[in-house]
């Protein structure tokens, strides 16, 4: 499954049990119609993502950021405080792709340099 959507906040990187570390992120699925008899619809769909691969990547993904994404879907459902049933749509991460910035940046499609100045070739993706 494939995925194009914008990050709604700046990725969080996290330690799990064994000290493997997990980024996740969400992202927005923009999508929109027009009915034959009404005004255009805006949709948009919200994805929790988890990628595995590689944690260091979380410092790039920052709020706005285009991505594509492949990957597992899944869905989790929980009952909340009030006792009301929720869901949402997950994404287990297999494939990350840079796509572009937010607002006037959307022509970047490469991170900036890490902040130790290493060269490109040592990104971690």
């Amino acid at each position: 499954m494939e995925l194009t959507g914008r990050l709604t906040a700046d990725a969080k990187v996290s330690e799990v049990k064994g000290g493997k570390k997990v980024v996740n992120f969400n992202i927005a699925i923009n999508n929109s119609y027009k009915p034959k008899d009404g005004e255009r619809v805006e949709l948009t769909t919200y994805v929790e993502c988890a990628y595995w691969m590689n944690a260091k990547v979380g410092q790039y993904l920052k709020k706005g950021l285009l991505v594509q994404l492949g990957g597992r879907m899944g869905s989790r459902a929980w009952l909340n405080k009030d006792g009301d049933a929720k869901s949402s749509l997950t994404c287990n991460i297999s494939g990350l792709k840079f796509l572009g910035g937010s607002g006037n940046n959307a022509a970047t499609t490469k991170p900036e340099k890490s902040k130790d100045n290493s060269p490109d070739d040592d990104l971690p993706f």
